[in-house]
Formats: C-alpha cells, sequence, structure tokens
C-alpha cells in the first residue's frame, strides 16, 4: 500500500477549522410527523446533561404526547419570545435569550419553520446557524418532506407542496444525522390511538397523508437520503486524506422565470450531488427581459435564489439566441451535462419550429442534454410579456409622430418632385427604423410601422386623401410596405438593446478592472475604504453607506450620496446601524432581498476574508428592488478585492512596525557599542590628565598644566555636545521638543553660533558673507545656532589645519539660504546618500583619534525638517563640500 502524504493546505484549513471552535449540529430526522424525532432528541438531552453538559431547551415544539412531555421535566427551558402577528401572540425561538445564556448544547425542535415576521431571521435554520457560529452546539428536528431538494418528489407522491423547506447544504453540513425509524404500520397504529394528532385531524390525515403506499415511499426517501449524506462526507474525508478526486462532472441549468424552473433546479442540484460535480446556474437576459413585468420578475429572483441554496454557481450572459449562448458558455466553461426542462413546440406558418432542446442538440452534440418532463402551462408568463406591448410613454408617442411628420413632408417634396413611389416607400422605412432606434421598447416600432403604411395609401396612392386604391398591385405593395417596416422595426430595435446590454457589460466590467488597478496602488486603508464606496456607487449607481470596522465595532457611517437622494437619513439609523454591526459580526449578507433582518431599508454586504471582516457595505433598495445576478456577482468581487487590499495594508503595516522595532534594535546596539567603544578615548584621557595634574603638580610647568587643563576641557565640552546631541535628537523624534519659532536677524544668528565654535577653529580661516543685512527668517534661534555649531565643527574636524571655511546667508526664491563652505578634501558620492542617517560616520576620524557617533548631521537634519526646510550637501570648486539649509523669509514692513 502506498502512503500519500495529505496535502498540507488542506491540514491547515482543517486546524484552522477547529479553532473556530463552532458548535455542533446534530439533526435527528424522520419520514414524516409522530415517527419520534423529538422523543429522541429530549433522551440524548438527558444523557448528554448525566455526562455534565449544559443543556438547555430552547424550544420545544407544543404536544399532547405525555411521554415527550415527561422527558420536559429536570431540563431548563428557555423563555419564549412572543410576537404580535395581526392581533394573535405568537411563540417563537429566543436567540437574542439563548446566546446571552450560551450553553453547551440548546435544544431547538422544528428545523424547518417559518419564523413570525419581525424576528430577525425568516427562517429558523438561521437561527440556529448563528448559534452554531458562536459555539453552542444545537440538537434538532426534521422531517424528508422539507429537504429542499426533495420537494418535487414528495409533492409528486403526497400530492402536498411543502412551503416550509431547508436547503440541502444545512443538512448535509450537520456533524450528525441520527434516523429516527420505526414501522409505516406502527406509525398509523399511533396516529389511530390520538398519540399523533386528535381524533378529527387523526381521520383527515388517514385519508390524505398517513397512507401505508405513502409512508413507505417517504420512507425508502429518507433512508437513501440519510446514507447519501453519510457517504458524501466518508467521500469528503477520502478526498482530503488520500488526496483522490472524482473525474469532475460539471452540470448546467438556465435559469427562468417559468414556474416549472425550480422542479429543473432540485433534479440539478440532485444530479449534481450524486455526480460529485459542480453545479451552475445560467440565465441568459435577452431584449425581452426588461418587458418582465414584476410577477415575473420576482419568480426569476426566487429561482435564483433557489439556485444559490442548492450550492449553483451564478452567471449571467447576454443575447437573444438563448441555446447559441447556453452552448458557447457550456463549451467555455467545460460543461459535461446540461439540464433543461421540456420545451412546448410552437406551430410556425409553415412548418413546427425548432425547440431550445433541438437547437442545443445541434449546436452542442457532444454535450449529454437532460430533460426533466414539465406540464404546467406557461401562457400565463407570455400574456404578461404581451401586455407590455399595449403600454406607451407619452414622450416615445411625441417622437413617433415627430418622425411620422417629418417623413411624411420629405416624401411630399419627393412627391412634387416626380420621385418614383419606391423611394417614398424608402422614407417611411426609414423612418420606422429611425422610430426603432430612438423609442423605448418595440411598440412604437409597430405603430409607426402601421401609420406609415395607412399615410402612403392615403397622400399618395390614386385615389388620393382616401383609404381606397383602384390599383389591384397596390394591397401587395401595402403588404410588402408593412411587413418590411416591422422587420426593420423588429431588427433596429434588437441591434439597439443588444448594444446597450454590450455597453452596460463592458461598463461594469471595467468598473470591476478600474476597481482592481485602483486598490492595488491606494496608500492606506482609508484610501482602500473611500475607493471602495466610490467604485461601488459607481457600479451600481446608488448612495452607498460605509461602515469602518474598529476592533470589531462599526465606526460612524461614512454616507457617498448619489445625486438622486434627497433624505439618507433613514439609511443611517440606529436600527440600520443594527442590522450593519449583526452582517459584521457573523460575515453573512442580511438585510433588504435577504432572509435575515429583511425590513431593513439597505442590503448589507461585509467586505471580509475568510477569517476577518473589516467593515460593511450598505446598499439602498426600494420595495420588491433587487440586484441582478451579475450585478452582485461583480459586487461580491469588488468586496473581495477590497479584502485582499485591506489585508495586504495590515500585512504591510504589520512589517513595517516589525522593521521599526528592528531598526530600533539596531540603533539602540549600535548607540550602546558607540559609546562603550568612542566614550573610551575621551574619559581615558580625561582620567588620565586629571591624575598627571593630582601626582605630578608640583614638578609641572603652568604651560604644561595649561595644556592638560585645555585637553581636560576639550574632551568635557565634546562628551557635553554628544549629550545635548543625544537629548535634542531624543527630544525631536518623540515630539517632545517644543519649536518656538519666531523672527529672527540671519546675521545675528551666524555670529552669535560662530562665538560658540570649537576651540581649534583659530587653526582654520573662518569668512562669512552676508549678501542682505537684513534678511530675517522665522526660526528656533537656539536650534539654528544648533545646526551651524554642529556644520562647522564638522569642518573643523574633518578638514586639515589653515583650511578656509566660508559662512555665507542670502535669499533664494522667497527662502533664506545659510551655507558653510569649506576647501578640504570633500565628500564622495556615496556617503552623500547617508549623510544625514543616524549613527553614519564613514569611519572616519578627528585628528586626535575619537571617532563621531554620527548624531551631528542627523539632529541638523531633524531640526530643519522641523521648521519645514531642506538640507542638502554638495561639492565646492575645486575641492571641498558644502553643506546648506533653507528656512522660510519673515518679510518685516518699515514704517518711513
Amino acid at each position: 500500500m502506498v502512503y500519500e502524504r495529505p496535502n498540507p493546505d488542506d491540514v491547515l484549513k482543517a486546524i484552522s477549522k477547529e479553532h473556530k471552535k463552532n458548535g455542533k449540529l446534530k439533526i435527528f430526522f424522520g419520514y414524516a410527523a409522530g415517527v419520534g424525532k423529538t422523543f429522541a432528541m429530549l433522551e440524548a438531552a438527558h444523557k448528554s446533561k448525566e455526562s455534565g453538559i449544559d443543556v438547555v431547551a430552547g424550544y420545544i415544539e407544543p404536544h399532547t404526547r405525555v411521554e415527550t412531555l415527561n422527558l420536559l421535566n429536570g431540563l431548563e427551558m428557555l423563555p419564549n419570545l412572543k410576537v404580535d402577528y395581526k392581533g394573535i401572540s405568537l411563540n417563537e425561538f429566543n436567540i437574542d435569550g439563548a446566546l446571552e445564556r450560551k450553553p453547551d448544547l440548546i435544544l431547538v425542535d422544528e428545523l424547518a419553520h417559518s419564523n413570525a415576521v419581525g424576528c430577525r431571521h425568516v427562517k429558523r435554520y438561521q437561527d440556529i446557524k448563528e448559534l452554531l457560529d458562536n459555539g453552542i452546539d444545537v440538537y434538532t428536528t426534521v422531517n424528508v418532506q422539507h429537504i429542499e431538494s426533495l420537494n418535487d418528489i414528495v409533492a409528486s407522491i403526497t400530492g402536498i407542496i411543502v412551503k416550509e423547506r431547508i436547503p440541502d447544504s444545512v443538512f448535509d453540513n450537520a456533524d450528525q444525522i441520527e434516523l429516527v425509524d420505526i414501522e409505516p404500520e406502527d406509525l398509523i397504529q399511533r396516529l389511530n390511538e390520538g398519540k399523533i394528532y386528535r381524533t378529527d385531524q387523526a381521520k383527515r390525515a388517514l385519508l390524505n397523508f398517513f397512507t401505508k403506499e405513502k409512508l413507505v415511499a417517504l420512507r425508502e426517501i429518507a433512508l437513501r437520503r440519510t446514507a447519501d449524506a453519510v457517504n458524501k462526507k466518508i467521500d469528503i474525508e477520502r478526498e482530503r486524506t488520500k488526496n483522490s478526486y472524482y473525474t469532475e462532472e460539471h452540470l448546467l441549468i438556465c435559469l427562468s422565470s417559468s414556474p416549472s424552473n425550480a422542479k429543473v433546479i432540485r433534479t440539478a442540484a440532485r444530479m449534481a450531488d450524486a455526480f460529485h460535480g459542480l453545479f451552475t446556474a445560467l440565465f441568459v437576459e435577452t431584449t425581452d427581459t426588461k418587458e418582465f413585468q414584476d410577477e415575473n420578475r420576482v419568480r426569476l429572483e426566487r429561482n435564483l435564489k433557489l439556485a444559490e441554496q442548492l450550492g449553483a454557481r451564478i452567471a449571467t450572459v447576454y443575447g437573444d439566441d438563448i441555446a447559441w449562448q447556453i452552448s458557447e458558455y457550456a463549451k467555455l466553461s467545460g460543461v459535461s451535462k446540461i439540464v433543461l426542462g421540456r420545451s412546448t413546440t410552437k406551430k410556425g406558418l409553415f412548418k413546427t419550429k425548432k425547440t431550445l432542446v433541438d437547437k442545443l442538440t445541434e449546436i452542442a452534440p457532444n454535450i449529454d442534454i437532460y430533460i426533466i418532463p414539465d406540464n404546467s402551462k406557461q401562457k400565463q408568463t407570455k400574456i404578461k410579456l404581451k401586455a407590455n406591448l399595449y403600454k406607451f410613454d407619452m414622450v416615445d408617442i411625441a417622437k413617433t409622430f415627430g418622425i411620422l411628420f417629418l417623413s411624411t413632408i420629405l416624401a411630399l417634396i419627393f412627391f412634387e418632385f416626380g420621385y418614383s413611389e419606391a423611394n417614398i416607400i424608402t422614407i417611411y422605412i426609414f423612418g420606422v427604423l429611425l422610430t426603432s432606434i430612438t423609442t423605448s421598447g418595440k411598440r412604437c416600432g409597430i405603430l409607426m410601422s402601421i401609420l406609415a403604411v395607412l399615410t402612403f395609401n392615403f397622400l399618395f396612392t390614386d385615389p388620393r386623401f382616401t383609404f381606397q386604391a383602384y390599383d389591384k398591385s397596390y394591397p401587395v405593395t401595402f403588404a410588402v410596405m408593412f411587413i418590411s417596416s416591422i422587420v426593420t422595426s423588429k431588427l433596429a430595435t434588437k441591434v439597439k438593446l443588444e448594444a446597450q446590454q454590450s455597453t452596460r457589460k463592458a461598463y461594469r466590467t471595467e468598473v470591476l478592472l478600474e476597481t482592481s488597478q485602483k486598490l492595488q496602488i491606494a496608500k492606506s486603508k482609508e484610501d482602500i475604504f473611500n475607493k471602495t464606496a466610490y467604485q461601488t456607487k459607481k457600479l451600481l449607481d446608488k448612495t452607498i453607506i460605509l461602515y469602518k470596522s474598529e476592533k470589531g465595532v462599526l465606526a460612524e457611517p461614512l454616507v457617498f450620496k448619489h445625486e438622486n437622494d434627497k433624505d439618507v437619513l433613514e439609511y443611517i439609523s440606529e436600527e440600520e446601524k443594527a442590522v450593519a454591526q449583526w452582517t459584521l459580526k457573523n460575515k453573512k449578507h442580511a438585510g433588504a432581498t435577504t432572509n435575515t433582518l429583511p425590513g431593513a431599508k439597505c442590503l448589507y454586504l461585509s467586505i471580509r476574508n475568510h477569517e476577518k471582516a473589516f467593515g460593511v457595505i450598505g446598499i439602498p433598495l426600494e420595495k420588491d428592488e433587487f440586484l441582478e445576478a451579475f450585478e452582485k456577482n461583480l459586487l461580491i468581487a469588488v468586496l473581495g478585492e477590497s479584502a485582499l487590499a485591506l489585508e495586504k495594508e495590515e500585512i504591510n503595516q504589520s512589517k513595517n512596525k516589525i522593521y521599526i522595532k528592528a531598526e530600533q534594535e539596531k540603533l539602540r546596539s549600535n548607540l550602546l557599542r558607540s559609546i562603550s567603544h568612542d566614550l573610551r578615548t575621551p574619559l581615558t584621557s580625561i582620567s588620565g590628565n586629571a591624575g598627571i595634574l593630582i601626582n605630578n603638580s608640583e614638578i609641572l610647568s603652568e604651560e604644561k598644566k595649561k595644556s592638560l587643563y585645555l585637553d581636560i576641557y576639550d574632551d568635557s565640552m565634546w562628551l557635553i555636545n554628544l549629550v545635548e546631541n543625544l537629548l535634542s535628537i531624543t527630544r525631536i523624534e518623540n515630539g517632545t521638543m517644543k519649536i518656538n519659532t519666531e523672527p529672527e536677524l540671519v546675521e545675528e544668528v551666524i555670529e552669535e553660533a560662530i562665538c560658540h565654535i570649537n576651540r581649534k577653529v583659530s587653526e582654520h580661516k573662518i569668512n562669512t558673507v552676508i549678501e542682505d543685512d537684513l534678511l530675517m527668517a522665522k526660526m528656533d534661534s537656539g536650534l539654528i545656532i544648533q545646526v551651524i555649531i554642529n556644520i562647522i565643527n564638522n569642518a573643523i574636524k574633518y578638514t586639515p589645519k589653515d583650511s578656509i571655511i566660508t559662512i555665507t546667508s542670502k535669499r533664494k526664491n522667497n527662502m533664506a539660504v545659510i551655507e558653510i563652505s569649506d576647501n578640504g578634501k570633500g565628500i564622495n558620492e556615496e556617503s552623500k546618500e547617508k549623510l544625514f542617517d543616524m549613527f553614519f560616520t564613514d569611519n572616519n576620524k578627528f585628528g586626535d583619534g575619537r571617532r563621531g557617533l554620527g548624531l551631528g548631521l542627523a539632529l541638523c537634519k531633524s531640526i530643519i525638517d522641523a521648521h519645514e526646510g531642506c538640507i542638502y550637501v554638495r561639492d565646492n570648486n575645486p575641492n571641498g563640500a558644502i553643506f546648506g539649509f533653507t528656512l522660510h523669509i519673515e518679510e518685516v514692513k518699515i514704517n518711513e
């Protein structure tokens, strides 16, 4: 047997999942009411309690069964949530109470239950998901007829369509599934004994649902579904540990507003599950999509949500040739199987039209096509579409009659000049074309076609100004003219709508690309958030509400207002903020158009990666308004790009902190090393000279003593200057040094600095060049004097005796410029780049053998930066170096 090493990424994901400490879900699964799910759940709860687990009964459906009620004794009961609905007080599961109590294990009966209006979630399984996310284990119950993908099969057996359903993913992702099973005969016996329903209800149940044949069929489905769930877990574990994968199948269904589309979606989901394959739901947006009435739009949105619940990836393409669009997408995406509903055959003028299935079979013969029987009638949908043909917009009507008038005027001119009827007909066909392009929909194009034929007949055929025609060929002319106009109108409308679709898609894709590019060059988290909100507003053409997350709590909202929105206060109310906070905490969509807090004004989505939510985006939506699938996919892509950029920025900030800390540690080490090494010479000199003076003062001459005193003074001053530089640069870097700027005469500051420079200045020649005696600058004179002293002392230290040092002050571009130049050996180019860095010394030594710590010029730079000036170094011709810095000029008005 060959051992295959597990994939490290899979192991890390598994470890990460364990560290999240999500709760465990156990489902007690049955094939019908009365099999004993709640009883089995309560028995298991007592066993858990006996083993020391903190157990709470969160919600247990009211029962009249004595055995079940007895099992509630000894369990802590969580108070129900009272909800008033149309004057009726309803008992619901109190999720906030459960989260506050936070037991180890909570019992919540009826997984598929629909919550009353006003509850946080629309469905109870969403309550349970929130409990699991908060680390609470849950026991719950559900019957086979409540599983979404089995809804059609169960309905065909029982004749009853169950409205309360759960997504298959909720069932399949459960940590444990316990099948509660009894023989159908025993279940019927229990029903007869009144242990499930009251006598009158039991009689109706026996006649309708609780027949042996139906119960046997439901039991078989439940057994099979349980086995499928167990096998799926085994397959997932096998894939994770052995890295063995099935040959991947890819199933595709086409989304539509058809009532039967839900059945196709459920069937395809079961097939994808059985084939262990990918599942994609494709929506082909045609030029007729805009003609949908609200009922069709709602049904389309419902089918789209169903596909998402069943694990489908939603994709959108554009075009009127549905078969070609499906086949092209299937070829490009590697689709192996297409699942469609049965199309009704349509009779054409001369032959039966090809169905969608027929077209797909011809275009994509290598793809398996599965046909799901469809017994429902779709006439209602067609009538809804046709009803729109009779609705006219007054602006379009005005355009239509305006074009008809202009066409008629031009035709009359042609008629007067003797042009043939064919030319006049061409003018009217051109008018139909122009109408189709400038108006919305097909209605005005058809109207223009009819009016053009009538006008031509009335004005240009004999007898004129009547609707009669003497020539027998005219009816054919009218028919050809009308057909040509209709065809022209239809083609023009189709081309226009397809162009609009292409433009809209290209614009949205461009926005996505632009967003990615802008986020890549964003320089801060603030910049990323602002660009995300701006690009989202640009993409959706709506007001955007942005909440940033600060340590798990939302900051005050930022509103990026759309020009058409007048009042946005309702979007940032306390109720809306609470929905946004829930979205941040749970990392799930909430608000308008969702099943969580659907009464909100906005749809909220978190900006997140797998581990962390960085903020929340709110999108205001009107009643019955929803985002298109393509828009939603792009929005999620934008938010995903934003989350990646924010994560990258946080990593960079973390790296910068580590780098700064490392640099600080490096500076500290350099400082200690420099102090321990470079301070030894002056301290040794001071102690040595002091010892000589103490022990030999009587035999030393006065001149020798004075020399020793001067050496001690020089060494101590060197140490004092060093300490002063260290203290100054520390205060400036920490922001604790106050810069008190006042207007000062530059000449006086230079003179004051010269008085405090190194005593060895006598060995050099100092020149001053003051170009403007009245030049004044804003400065802290004490700090600027220190800058000049440091630069002059450097020049004295690093240039030979008798060198010339020149101090120049001048005015340049509204700045005061002070330069100190020397004629020494100069500075190499490599050293210039690091000259103002802290602790940079270039290994130069003074004449006495000491090295500097490299603080003087770094201090100078910090002081000049604090004055909002600049400091620089350049070569002096023919040799030497020039150090200069600039200060802001202070203009002084002199009253004459």
